[in-house]
């Protein structure tokens, strides 16, 4: 247990750290923008990272390495290819009514989460 949470650690590091430095080459690439298209273009990558390991692994045995680069490295750079894959997931298990609800709690409750966040800390700290 203690190596898989040690592996999860790293790769979430190494993950984090490629989202950062992703994020600075995407805005020195096209300049500031008021659209946060850094962070959706490392949305969109991790996203398609998680699906070719997700499938590799399964191809070739190779899901014991899951902990450390789809739990560490692409859920450090982002946690958005976690929910894309349950997305997948789900559709895939013929679950459409489940994937689409899971989609819009989470958007809808995320965003309100964070909202309330706000509002709290903001009322705390005011």
């Amino acid at each position: 247990m203690f190596t898989t949470l040690s592996l999860v650690a790293l790769g979430g590091a190494i993950g984090a750290s490629l989202r950062y430095l992703s994020g600075v080459g995407v805005l020195r690439l096209i300049g500031p923008t008021e659209f946060p298209v850094a962070i959706m273009s490392v949305n969109i990558i991790g996203s398609f990272l998680m699906g070719v390991f997700a499938a590799a692994a399964a191809h070739r045995g190779l899901t014991s390495f899951s902990p450390f680069v789809m739990t560490g490295v692409l859920g450090g750079f982002t946690t958005f290819s976690a929910f894309s894959l349950e997305t997948i997931t789900l559709i895939e298990r013929g679950q459409m009514g489940s994937a689409m609800l899971y989609v819009v709690l989470s958007v809808v409750l995320s965003v309100g989460g964070l909202a309330l966040g706000l509002l709290v800390a903001r009322g705390v700290f005011a």
